[in-house]
């Protein structure tokens, strides 16, 4: 197991890591819509979120050395699934033509007042 540290600058006393590698597949652990360098939750719209969780799954994948194209499940977690198309539009963007499988879960409030939590899984090598 090969732990996976994206160098976040903003103290997170949660008892887990942003990513761990184990037999050739990257689990990123849930990413907010939180700056991990200031702690400052996101002030936008659920798109501002939803960019801000995604660019967050982005770095701990970066850290690992992986593209975003390896990336083969996410769970995105939303408080409510008004917020869906929103999140979907720019999920679309941040892939592009990569479709990983992906499961959207309606939840009850997030962390810190968030709207968006993304985890993801990805391939290191084939």
């Amino acid at each position: 197991m090969q732990i996976i540290d994206p160098q976040f600058k903003g103290h997170n006393p949660g008892h887990y890591s942003a990513g761990v590698i184990s037999h050739g597949m990257l689990y990123v652990s849930g990413q907010l819509s939180i700056d991990p360098d200031t702690r400052e939750v996101c002030q936008g719209d659920i798109k501002d979120h939803a960019r801000l969780a995604l660019n967050n799954v982005d770095r701990v994948l970066k850290a690992a050395g992986v593209s975003r194209d390896r990336v083969v499940f996410c769970r995105v977690y939303t408080p409510s699934a008004q917020y869906w198309s929103a999140i979907n539009e720019v999920y679309a963007e941040f892939f592009g033509d990569h479709k990983p499988g992906r499961v959207v879960v309606s939840t009850t409030d997030l962390h810190f007042g968030c709207l968006v939590e993304i985890e993801a899984i990805a391939e290191v090598k084939e």
